[in-house]
């Protein structure tokens, strides 16, 4: 189940954000999955709704999830996710940012390669 650290910098919502994307890849929810209704999500998370809401849109807008009126939200099927360029730009972005504080911290290239590599395995490498 999703857990949001209430100590952490990053918002509420990016950290739900990332915490769904990451129970898809490890295949915690799968395509066809349910989630729980944005005031259901609140209580469980014991956030606000519309903090859970946001979440839900940013997700919705990067297909990740599906909502159907009078049904619920739903995980959307992989393939049905187009490749999104300006995302990709912005991944990239941020990774020459923290190769930036990586050298600056004296991290090896070795250490950050099986960091990803480490990380690929334990998402399930869903990306070839």
């Amino acid at each position: 189940m999703v857990t949001i650290d209430k100590r952490s910098s990053k918002p509420y919502y990016e950290q739900l954000v990332l915490a769904v994307k990451e129970e898809v890849l490890q295949g915690v929810l799968n395509a066809g999955d349910r989630l729980p209704s944005v005031r259901e999500m609140a209580k469980i998370l014991l956030m606000n709704p519309n903090t859970v809401s946001k979440a839900y849109k940013v997700l919705e807008s990067e297909q990740v999830l599906v909502t159907i009126k009078g049904k619920g939200t739903f995980v959307n099927k992989v393939s049905d996710q187009p490749r999104d360029e300006f995302k990709i730009r912005q991944v990239k972005e941020n990774f020459a940012e923290l190769i930036v504080e990586a050298i600056h911290s004296q991290v090896t290239e070795k250490e950050m390669t099986s960091w990803i590599r480490d990380s690929y395995e334990t998402l399930g490498g869903m990306v070839q």
